[in-house]
């Protein structure tokens, strides 16, 4: 996460090149949070929230704030509210630096929703819980959610080249060294370090599950198929992998490894032009590709 924190660290082309949310999960965790005759739609809370893309998904609350450490993160994530004049009523959308697990800024009881996006892999959750347990409303909900490392579901003969160069252990060919740890391995174990609240603070949780959207590329419990996938050019697919934080950590302590990930991004091209017949070249730029993220929620409920 101190990544996203350094002055040099470009919001802006992070936003434009990851994954966005599908309507199908957001309906799902307001359905979720419905389902309790206490749910209240009053205020939503997104801890973690980066550029803010899951904080202007939660229309159906009045009152929308998003927290973040990275000032700059936030900067990028007001000026989104502002060039979408729909979504900009007067004091709907705040925006506040701060570490997920101090909300001593907010009342207890005033939130209906905690969610975060791709960012519970970094929280102490043996501090959270209790944060989060005190600042939801009884019949409040906390929805948490990451997705691991991508595939190309066209092409499932290459998930172990995928693999080796985002989690293989050569330090001039893989980011895999690189990653911030523990966190890009609890999000790449879906999330099943995260604690089960109730073993914490029984008295304060209603119920807890875990909801896997990983099929077909993981056999995790009860798992559903996979929800969130895009259809981007090769030249797309380049900017998804510069967002990756391992890639600048290993740019910035490795000088051979300046064009690291173009050369897996021809590699992976060579391999789809031999898979599809076309040996000796590799797929235009230009070109679609469909890339898939297997994904997991975490949803808590509080007493």
């Amino acid at each position: 996460m101190a990544t996203f924190a350094q002055k040099t660290f470009d919001a802006v082309r992070y936003a434009a090149a990851r994954p966005t949310y599908p309507k199908q999960l957001y309906d799902f965790l307001f359905a979720h949070h419905g389902r309790d005759p206490r749910a209240r739609w009053d205020t939503a809370l997104d801890l973690g929230c980066g550029t803010g893309q899951a904080t202007l998904e939660l229309t159906p609350f009045k009152n929308v704030i998003g927290s973040d450490p990275s000032e700059g993160m936030l900067v990028q994530a007001r000026e989104v509210v502002k060039s979408r004049p729909e979504l900009d009523r007067p004091g709907r959308f705040k925006f506040v630096q701060s570490a997920a697990e101090e909300l001593g800024w907010l009342e207890e009881g005033s939130v209906d929703l905690i969610v975060s996006a791709q960012a519970a892999h970094w929280f102490d959750w043996a501090k959270l819980w209790p944060e989060a347990a005190r600042v939801l409303k009884p019949g409040g909900t906390l929805a948490a959610w990451g997705y691991s490392q991508f595939r190309l579901p066209q092409y499932p003969s290459l998930t172990p080249l995928i693999h080796e160069y985002c989690q293989g252990t050569d330090p001039l060919h893989s980011v895999g060294p690189y990653w911030e740890r523990p966190g890009r391995t609890i999000v790449d174990d879906h999330l099943q370090a995260i604690p089960d609240p109730r073993t914490l603070s029984a008295a304060s949780w209603a119920d807890f599950e875990r909801v896997y959207f990983t099929r077909p590329h993981h056999a995790l419990p009860e798992a559903r198929p996979s929800i969130l996938r895009t259809r981007t050019t090769w030249a797309g697919m380049l900017a998804y992998l510069q967002t990756f934080s391992a890639l600048h950590t290993m740019k910035a302590k490795v000088p051979e490894a300046a064009d690291v990930e173009v050369r897996f991004w021809r590699k992976l091209r060579e391999e789809v032009a031999r898979l599809e017949g076309k040996d000796g070249g590799e797929a235009g730029e230009g070109e679609e590709v469909e890339v898939e993220w297997p994904m997991a929620v975490l949803l808590a409920r509080r007493a």
